[in-house]
């Protein structure tokens, strides 16, 4: 007799929520295209209203707790979050990271529960970087990884069981435009995992010099054979 419960069985009915406009939400399409081709009813929502009634949501780079009567209309409620929780509860953790000088990020699994990221952890995974990469390079990381976390979720015999975490936690606070300020008698180099995770467009590097503020954005030169030649 098979431990698995009814509600695992396809196909099961998934929700993917990302409530906000999020660099995250092309990865949750390609989520919801993988489980919908592997036979599995799969809807991606917007917001808590439109979550669905069913066996398992993601809830994917979302800015809103999750009230408990959301959350009390699936068997199981997912969040992936990079940090080693409960170290580096709340917002922004990979950025915030990355601004501490550290290249190895972990990522887990939870289970949503009433206080925000605390619920019981699934997986821990390592996002492994070389100190050269800019956002959209930290985010692709991240975002491949936690598809493969979903994925792996529910490929899963049974439903797995997460683990409570344990220690102290501590808390990232919201990151903000201010943030992304440059001291100008500073290196570069001093500043450069600053530079590593600012967004050009919505949340730019900037500095104040001569009563002016400028704006400074940075983009990776692609590789090639041909420096130095004239054209």
């Amino acid at each position: 007799m098979s431990d698995m419960p009814r509600w695992w069985a396809k196909p099961r009915i998934i929700s993917v929520v990302v409530d906000n406009p999020s660099w995250i939400l092309p990865y949750a399409e390609q989520l919801v295209r993988q489980l919908a081709e592997a036979g599995d009813t799969v809807r991606l929502c917007r917001s808590h209203a439109e979550v669905a009634t069913g066996a398992v949501a993601f809830y994917l780079g979302c800015m809103q707790l999750t009230p408990p009567e959301v959350l009390a209309r699936n068997q199981r409620n997912l969040i992936v979050h990079e940090s080693d929780l409960p170290q580096g509860r709340g917002f922004s953790p990979l950025s915030w990271q990355i601004l501490e000088g550290r290249n190895d990020i972990p990522v887990c699994m939870l289970e949503a529960a009433a206080e925000a990221d605390a619920g019981p952890v699934v997986y821990r995974e390592m996002l492994h970087f070389k100190g050269h990469e800019l956002i959209d390079e930290l985010r692709s990381a991240l975002g491949r990884l936690t598809v493969e976390l979903c994925q792996r979720y529910l490929d899963e015999k049974s439903p797995p069981i997460g683990q409570a975490q344990s220690g102290q936690p501590t808390h990232y606070s919201r990151r903000r435009p201010e943030d992304s300020r440059l001291d100008p008698e500073r290196s570069l180099a001093e500043q450069f995992n600053l530079l590593r995770v600012v967004d050009n467009s919505r949340y730019p590097a900037f500095f104040e010099l001569h009563g002016q503020r400028y704006t400074l954005c940075i983009e990776k030169m692609p590789a090639s054979g041909n420096e130095g030649e004239s054209p």
